[in-house]
């Protein structure tokens, strides 16, 4: 071998001492990390020793103990509780239950409960009967409410803390640190630095972040006005990725939809979206500064500005209104932004059906109605004047014609005068299609605004609501089938015994009435029409209406055997249990059940 093949095979090697590798935790032979990186681990204090890091609990079953916020009577949840004596005092049954998540930052991922109800009795038998004892699967009880760090402890991509407000019960998933509150910063700040990353590739080159790896993090002091800036940076971290994650519906904390902020708030929906696009991108540029600073003070606070720089990537900003985090940095930067603005009218739709449904009013913030058996009663009551009344049934026809002047398309219309006046109505339903045809629904020639939204209404919101919402649909979609003769949301919160026999009086039947209308109507329009195209055409119509009319048949029979039946719900239960008991009356049973309709 030459001495230039020496030379290039040298580079490949490395050099350490068996000594090196025990200043690691666990000994780990990370030969590739430098003297300096190995002298963190002496000269700090493993991260355990100050803030214990816990394996969370299983609930050995997630399908009975464990559901989405959004499935449950609001009024069983117990928020920020502080300890399991004043969760159990409560009598409240379903508490949040941390379960890691997505790869986030600083805030957010919570939308899971457990019932916990009496101190966890029914999980605690579960387990006990399982393993003869329940502490095998049901772990660190007494860190149980507390404030805490808390990460994912699988992730594909990379290590991301998130500050987790007492009240929380914590899965392995969501595994947790429980610093004391005077240190609480300072170890929020070193987790969500670039150096975290890397002692845990060094002690565990896996993407599995167990409370072991984390608790051997080493922690040193930083000095007194470092520890000021970084307590600073941190809140408003914090601040800012919590008003993120409180602007979707899938926060417990969801107040109102964004673009009706009313310190942005413009009398044109397109002014209104440019004017909350802009605060969106200021929040992003701040939190990538924080990052930077905050991982420029532990760079040089460990010692280590020779070897790792402060940059923080945009696609590591976890904010959901960060097109670079959401959508991924394989897009252009016009994709993104086309993407961004589509998706906000898709929520901005959604929001609008809730304040149908009377979840959420115009009025008053949070959520109204979101317990079993509410009614629009119970709206008034909260809201006794509202500026826009919610459907008297909670139930919106979804059709591809206007059939029905109470019909979704056309109470999203109503909302949108509500919110932003009847003088530019047009002009604002015209970017609320614009938007839905940037990537929802195609184009199409010679479509007007209005039939835009109720094509997007009827063949994509459902689409959009199951996937929103994790295949646990709060609104739920009858059909009759692929024809779609008949389609329309209820409200799972607003649902009762004789939901379904209102449905078939109020819509199905009549709806009967108006296809047996139509169909003579283009039977007349046939025979007065004199040309070959038109006459065409309307045979085409005629040949699909006669297929709806024997699917709506088909489907009011079907519809009246349940209806007989005054099928009652328990939202304990769950969306998945719940929906498989109406046969094939609802759309996409098998994405939400698991099971084929039967």
């Amino acid at each position: 071998m030459s001495q230039e093949e020496n030379k290039d095979m040298a580079k490949h090697f490395y050099r350490a001492s068996a000594a090196d590798f025990m200043k690691i935790p666990g000994s780990p032979v990370a030969y590739w990390v430098s003297r300096n990186f190995r002298g963190c681990f002496e000269k700090g204090t493993p991260l355990q020793e100050i803030a214990p890091a816990r394996l969370g609990m299983t609930s050995s079953d997630n399908s009975r103990f464990v559901r989405q916020w959004t499935e449950v009577s609001f009024n069983k949840v117990g928020f920020h509780f502080s300890s399991s004596e004043k969760a159990r005092e409560s009598g409240l049954k379903w508490f949040p239950y941390n379960k890691g998540g997505e790869f986030k930052k600083w805030y957010g991922n919570s939308t899971s409960l457990i019932n916990w109800e009496y101190d966890g009795k029914e999980v605690m038998a579960h387990a006990s009967k399982l393993y003869g004892t329940p502490t095998k699967t049901i772990r660190n009880i007494r860190y149980f409410f507390k404030p805490a760090l808390t990460w994912s402890f699988i992730s594909s991509y990379s290590f991301a803390i998130r500050k987790n407000d007492e009240g929380h019960i914590f899965d392995v998933g969501g595994s947790s640190a429980f610093p004391p509150e005077e240190k609480e910063s300072v170890i929020l700040g070193l987790l969500a630095s670039c150096l975290s990353f890397e002692f845990l590739k060094t002690v565990n080159p896996t993407l599995n972040f167990q409370a072991g790896n984390v608790g051997s993090i080493p922690v040193i002091e930083l000095q007194r006005a470092e520890h000021k800036v970084i307590d600073d940076l941190c809140e408003r971290a914090v601040k800012l990725s919590r008003t993120d994650w409180n602007s979707y519906e899938l926060s417990f904390d969801f107040i109102s939809f964004p673009l009706l902020n009313p310190d942005l708030f413009k009398n044109k929906i397109s002014k209104n979206y440019k004017e909350l696009r802009a605060c969106w991108h200021n929040m992003t540029d701040e939190i990538q500064n924080i990052e930077r600073k905050n991982n420029r003070i532990f760079i040089h606070a460990y010692g280590l500005q020779d070897e790792m720089t402060s940059d923080a990537s945009l696609e590591k900003v976890t904010l959901e209104c960060n097109p670079h985090y959401r959508y991924g940095v394989t897009r252009s930067r016009e994709e993104l932004e086309t993407l961004l603005q589509c998706d906000t009218i898709r929520e901005l739709v959604s929001y609008a059906i809730g304040c149908n449904m009377g979840r959420y009013s115009l009025d008053k913030p949070g959520l109204i109605i979101a317990s079993q058996g509410e009614t629009l009663k119970d709206f008034l009551s909260e809201v006794p004047s509202p500026k826009f009344v919610p459907d008297e049934d909670a139930i919106l026809p979804l059709t591809d014609q206007e059939w029905f002047p109470d019909d979704a398309t056309n109470r999203f219309g109503e909302f949108v005068c509500t919110v932003w006046s009847k003088e530019h109505l047009q002009e604002n339903l015209d970017f609320v299609a614009e938007s839905l045809c940037l990537h929802a629904i195609k184009p199409r020639r010679g479509e007007s605004a209005l039939e835009t939204i109720r094509r997007y209404m009827s063949t994509q919101f459902y689409k959009d609501h199951l996937r929103t919402y994790k295949k646990r649909p709060i609104y739920w979609l009858f059909s009759s089938g692929k024809q779609k003769a008949f389609e329309c949301l209820v409200y799972l919160h607003r649902y009762n015994e004789s939901t379904l026999a209102r449905m078939r009086t109020e819509y199905v039947i009549p709806l009967s009435a108006k296809l047996n209308t139509y169909a003579d109507k283009l039977e007349q329009d046939i025979d007065a029409s004199t040309s070959t195209a038109e006459t065409k055409g309307l045979e085409k119509e005629i040949a699909t209406l006669d297929k709806q009319q024997v699917e709506l048949a088909e489907f009011d029979e079907k519809l009246r055997y349940y209806a007989d039946q005054r099928i009652s719900l328990d939202l304990d239960d769950g969306v998945k249990f719940n929906y498989g008991k109406f046969g094939d009356l609802l759309a996409e049973v098998k994405d939400v059940t698991g099971k084929k309709a039967t």
